[in-house]
């Protein structure tokens, strides 16, 4: 039997998850399929704020009075996390779980952005070089009450690499793991091509402007297409600056490209929130990454390293 790909779509970690696996024995694929969706529900209860038995939120309840031993998996990646908000002056946060939700439902309720003065009291608490980590007792600690922390802009990205990295160890020799767009792939197609990745249209996001031949390589996108307001004929997009507590504008999206879907995820926000010039200068001095920006008027922007057809 030729190789076929199998693949199976679950909604985990409130996103879709499409799991592909090459293969010629479709019984095998998809038990290697399942042991990958598996470890998405693991990490899932490790990293969500929507449970109280969570690390996570036992993390953000003991805010202000104890530190918590976590996982070590958990505590690395908080770790990772921190190294990318030092690389990113902050455009990246954990802690941007402090901003309180009922203030960005980004629904039509929203007709105006809150007073700077309200969103400068709101991120506060935002502050990654307020999260201490105790490497010898593998302890993480808030140090302001109220503080919490939240894994939205990289955990989509770890939990595709995790289980690329289970169905890999079960066998599977290709294949794709796709988080709602942050998507990581190993092997060739049937056929020995490299996988067809599209590139998403800010302005229809089923049809890719565009498509690139991946392997061995992971994209992850962030748009204002998926949630954003529209006030006073300007769309503002869900991605809030960790400075300001504002909506960031100007760009429609950021694809990153990467050895790693986890790092591909947690660049491509914080690259919508430094802006084209600057988002381009950081990723143009990082290796084996490459960028794709849209910005509010549809014209592209890409890093050195990258050519659009």
């Amino acid at each position: 039997m030729e190789q076929q790909i199998f693949k199976k779509v679950v909604r985990l970690m409130g996103n879709r998850f499409e799991i592909s696996a090459a293969g010629n024995d479709e019984s095998r694929a998809n038990k290697i399929i399942d042991l990958g969706i598996s470890e998405i529900q693991r990490i899932e209860k490790l990293l969500t704020t929507f449970s109280d038995s969570s690390q996570t939120q036992q993390i953000n309840e003991s805010a202000g009075f104890s530190e918590v031993h976590v996982d070590q998996e958990v505590f690395d990646l908080i770790t990772r996390a921190i190294r990318i908000s030092e690389l990113t002056q902050g455009a990246f946060d954990l802690t941007y779980g402090s901003v309180d939700k009922s203030l960005w439902n980004f629904d039509q309720d929203m007709k105006s952005l809150p007073a700077p003065e309200t969103a400068r009291e709101m991120v506060r608490l935002i502050n990654y070089k307020n999260i201490v980590l105790n490497a010898e007792k593998r302890t993480v600690f808030l140090k302001e009450k109220g503080m919490r922390i939240g894994f939205g802009g990289i955990g989509k990205g770890y939990a595709a690499e995790m289980a690329k990295a289970v169905m890999i160890k079960n066998g599977a020799l290709s294949g794709v793991v796709n988080a709602s767009g942050d998507l990581t792939t190993w092997g060739k197609q049937p056929g020995g091509s490299d996988w067809t990745i599209g590139i998403a249209n800010p302005d229809a996001k089923d049809e890719p402007f565009s498509y690139m031949k991946i392997s061995d390589m992971a994209v992850a996108t962030s748009g204002n297409y998926e949630k954003f307001v529209m006030i006073n004929g300007r769309k503002y997009s869900h991605t809030i600056n960790p400075k300001t507590g504002l909506p960031v504008s100007g760009i429609k999206s950021v694809t990153i490209i990467s050895p790693n879907a986890e790092l591909s995820d947690a660049l491509a926000t914080p690259v919508t929130v430094l802006g084209v010039k600057v988002g381009l200068d950081m990723i143009n001095q990082m290796k084996q990454i490459a960028c794709i920006i849209i910005d509010d008027y549809n014209k592209i922007f890409t890093s050195k390293n990258i050519k659009i057809t």
